[in-house]
């Protein structure tokens, strides 16, 4: 079964099945118009009560600079920070879901959040976005001196926050605290259960996937292959403690498993939360019960790695 009516076939929780008919839009020759379009996001986020935001420019590998947003809750805390590097494929920018997990995770752990606007592919392939993304760490390290950092990312962004540890240990830099994947891309990991199932799942099908990886490195031999799959470094010790949450129906779903194994075997402590009849980017349903039990359980493992709270 393919098209709209395979993408209902999966036991989909009805607070999310209206996930269920979306499929991102992959073609090459309108991602720079939606590109444009979904970085109005960027310009829309304001100061509320309880949340300061501040927009900072961050240099960055070649010459580039990239702007990101700082929150900053009124009750700050804590001195650990977070780095939050959203998802979208390396190609689309943040989505307004995600600015609002930036700010629900500010006000909630009581903590900095650094929400940086990488560079995206096509325009601007691997290894562009981790170098981005390690530049980021690196203006927080600075920021905050000595205050300990975590790092997380959905989707992509775990891709991301996974380079950001192994970038730091390669280049001689203290590395995060923790780490926080939500659905993530972890990397190649064979052909997974998963990835041979959801060949028409809902938001992210192994399909696209493949599409994904041919905008984000075009050329197989640029930057360090480590930093654009994760899940075939050398040495899993250097990760800090860590939380990966997984959809069911998910092509990513195994590959985030196998990663938490992998870490476990090498002495890293890790929370591992396989969620049921949820699809990839679930988060977009902010609202709905079973994303807020998530975020929830997210929250608590940031205090507890950041905040020294049991």
């Amino acid at each position: 079964m393919s098209g709209s009516a395979g993408r209902l076939k999966y036991d989909i929780h009805p607070d999310l099945r209206p996930l269920a008919l979306i499929r991102p839009p992959l073609d090459k020759r309108t991602i720079p118009a939606i590109q444009k379009a979904m970085r109005l996001s960027y310009y829309r986020e304001r100061p509320d009560r309880e949340v300061r935001v501040e927009r900072v420019s961050i240099p960055s590998e070649g010459g580039a600079n990239i702007r990101a947003l700082l929150y900053v809750p009124e009750e700050v805390k804590t001195e650990s920070c977070l780095l939050y590097l959203h998802g979208g494929g390396y190609v689309f920018p943040a989505a307004n879901y995600q600015y609002r997990l930036a700010r629900l995770y500010a006000k909630e752990v009581g903590c900095r959040v650094l929400f940086p606007d990488y560079r995206l592919a096509p325009e601007h392939p691997f290894p562009a976005a981790p170098e981005d993304c390690f530049a980021a760490y690196l203006w927080l390290r600075g920021r905050v001196p000595g205050a300990p950092i975590a790092v997380c990312g959905d989707s992509a962004g775990g891709t991301l926050s996974m380079a950001v540890c192994l970038m730091a240990k390669d280049r001689g830099v203290p590395g995060p605290c923790a780490q926080m994947l939500t659905y993530p891309y972890v990397g190649h990991c064979g052909p997974t259960a998963s990835m041979q199932v959801f060949t028409d799942a809902p938001l992210l099908s192994s399909r696209d996937i493949a599409a994904y990886d041919a905008w984000y490195v075009p050329d197989p031999g640029a930057g360090k292959r480590e930093y654009r799959s994760p899940i075939e470094a050398q040495s899993f010790d250097i990760f800090p403690a860590t939380y990966i949450e997984t959809a069911e129906f998910d092509p990513l779903r195994d590959g985030g498993i196998l990663c938490a194994m992998k870490l476990r075997e090498s002495g890293v402590s890790v929370e591992l939360n396989n969620t049921k009849g949820t699809v990839h980017g679930y988060d977009m349903m902010l609202r709905s019960a079973v994303v807020q039990e998530q975020a929830a359980r997210r929250i608590r493992f940031l205090k507890k790695t950041m905040a020294n709270e049991e």
